[in-house]
């Protein structure tokens, strides 16, 4: 069935006591593998809160700094907090919890893409990881330049400022300030700018350090990662709370305009932001969940992951719009007029606010190293998920090839960074604007959407509740229950056709793409999206029977208990055996032999 391959899993001998095959694939029993064609046993976090961490670290990133408050600005201020909180409750949670646990389904199960929304997930993420290492560039860039003094955004008085460079933003279209142009620098430097080139090969070597031994590794670094940034934000409330005009942006954070709410755009970007921030869809926490003990509380670290992601992005908003605040009291003018888009929010305005502050190195040493830690932390949990795919179903050829797993990770590392490097050339901006428009709002509403499918209807409310009751001892409630059966298919439903049909093309400030790049940004888009009927087309043409029989066993989870002979089906196991897929009603597993 295709649409259970959005996610499938390959259960080991070790878990048919605990009947968690019975819900996913069944492994063949044949002779045992050598000690030379076993893998190793599968990792499993030392500690159960460094999984609560990492998925910390993994839903809060430099969305919660950038894109939520840059949203909350161009949905008229605390007007956007409601359809926010709503989706967060809706959407957000219950879809994480569905994530969570098809992930930890069963200990050593391998999170295996064969095909469909499985794949899609894989290939979204890993588009993701190419050029979002590019905003760690631009922090760690920012964050080497932020200990030279005076900053080099704090006056006019350099090289590369034009003659219409102010101190402070005007109302003028002719004028930029000293922090606007000081970005253009960043990235419209000739060809190739190779101080940024070398900042992200920089970039991706931190990158490798964090998840080149697996979870062993990266559970050791979130300690730091994932709660140092909290020390930061902190610090930058108190102090920007104390400053003049600050009280003006916080009251444009909170006092909704109630009449942002009927426009469409402003639901769809609050799902899209629950999406992006929580990682619905990106297979992130469901791959990190995978190395999970069997019996741990799924809900748990739902509620801990989901709660602690939105607050941070309401703490995010209070230190932005206080900034916000005190620079519209500098420079006399109301704090919607600020110039803000996009990345310009913490590269170009920010840096402006710091630039006016006493002591100004030390809070943009502080805060560029805040986004150098919330971004490592989403990084490596997007590169994880294509590592993690790719030895779960490809062990025994990637390992001829590459002899070790630090080699394979390596390699990832090297395939993304060589794709990022558009992002550090002339105008890499607009390339980057273009990949994220096109990533992170077109293509992860229509992934949501086939996931919520897979999992909700395709492979059954009942059957998730039932997989949780054998984990935690207890099942899904009716809340949960009715928001994966139908609050959240058709509210994705809802948000897809409207983001459709209101569907705007991708911008940087006032310029708008023209046709030929709204194209590439398409075929970005499709990278991800079009292994999903891909997947469904493949499965349609290998089942027996007629047209009609055929899509009928596709949407029939227990098919393959009678169709166990059907070729799609026969998967290559890690230990170099066949598998299929086998969907049981009885409470034992499934054995089949060939």
């Amino acid at each position: 069935m295709w649409v259970l391959g959005a996610h499938s899993f390959y259960c080991s001998e070790s878990e048919h006591k605990t009947n968690c095959c019975d819900k996913f694939y069944v492994k063949e029993s044949e002779p045992e593998a050598t000690d030379m064609e076993q893998p190793p046993a599968r990792p499993t976090w030392s500690r159960q809160i460094e999984f609560t961490l990492a998925g910390i670290g993994c839903a809060v990133g430099l969305g919660n700094v950038w894109r939520f408050p840059y949203l909350c600005y161009r949905s008229g201020g605390g007007a956007f907090l409601v359809p926010y909180l709503l989706m967060l409750v809706v959407l957000g949670v219950p879809l994480l919890y569905m994530e969570l646990t098809v992930g930890q389904a069963c200990v050593g199960c391998y999170f295996c893409p064969a095909s469909g929304v499985g794949i899609a997930s894989v290939a979204i993420s890993f588009i993701m990881c190419t050029y979002y290492n590019i905003v760690i560039t631009w922090a760690l860039y920012y964050l080497f330049s932020s200990f030279q003094a005076p900053l080099p955004w704090q006056n006019c008085n350099n090289t590369w400022n034009t003659a219409n460079c102010t101190n402070y933003a005007t109302n003028s279209s002719f004028s930029s300030t000293a922090s606007q142009e000081f970005f253009n620098g960043v990235e419209e430097a000739g060809a190739l700018q190779w101080e940024l080139f070398l900042i992200l090969i920089l970039g991706w070597i931190l990158i490798y350090l964090c998840i080149f031994k697996g979870v062993k590794s990266t559970g050791k670094v979130v300690y730091f990662t994932a709660l140092f940034p909290y020390v930061i934000l902190i610090a930058l409330l108190v102090n920007n709370v104390q400053l003049p005009g600050a009280l003006d942006g916080i009251k444009f954070f909170i006092v909704p305009k109630w009449d942002k709410l009927l426009e469409v755009e402003v639901w769809v970007n609050a799902a899209a932001q629950i999406f992006n921030s929580i990682g619905i869809g990106f297979g992130s926490l469901l791959a990190m969940s995978s190395y999970n003990s069997f019996k741990n509380n799924v809900l748990k670290d739902t509620l801990s992951i989901s709660i602690i992601n939105s607050l941070t992005s309401i703490l995010s908003g209070f230190v932005i719009f206080s900034a916000f605040g005190y620079m519209s009291y500098l420079q006399g003018i109301p704090v919607d007029s600020l110039a803000v888009d996009g990345p310009g929010l913490v590269f170009v305005v920010y840096p402006q606010a710091f630039a006016m502050m006493p002591v100004a190195q030390l809070w943009a040493v502080m805060f560029f190293f805040m986004l150098l830690c919330l971004g490592l932390d989403s990084e490596f949990a997007m590169v994880e998920v294509m590592v993690t795919s790719l030895m779960d179903e490809f062990y025994h050829p990637l390992m001829k090839v590459f002899q070790r797993k630090e080699l394979f990770v390596l390699a990832v590392c090297g395939v993304a960074f060589l794709l990022g490097i558009p992002c550090v050339m002339q105008v890499g901006i607009f390339v980057f604007q273009l990949m994220d428009h096109y990533t992170a709002i077109v293509s992860i509403m229509f992934l949501a959407f086939f996931e919520v499918l897979a999992i909700c209807w395709g492979y059954g409310v009942k059957r998730l509740s039932s997989n949780l009751k054998e984990m935690t001892g207890r099942g899904a409630n009716i809340f949960f229950k009715l928001c994966w059966l139908i609050v959240a298919p058709v509210l994705i439903t809802v948000l897809l056709i409207f983001s459709i049909i209101q569907f705007k093309p991708a911008r940087y400030g006032d310029y708008v793409f023209p046709p030929w790049a709204q194209g590439v940004g398409w075929v970005i888009a499709l990278a991800s999206i079009v292994w999903i009927p891909l997947g469904a087309i493949h499965t349609l043409w290998v089942l027996p029977g007629s047209l009609m029989q055929k899509l009928k066993l596709s949407i029939t989870p227990y098919a393959l208990n009678e169709k166990s002979n059907m070729p799609y089906y026969e998967r290559g196991g890690t230990y170099g055996r066949e598998v299929i897929a086998v969907i049981s009603l009885s409470e034992k597993p499934a054995q089949t032999n060939f």
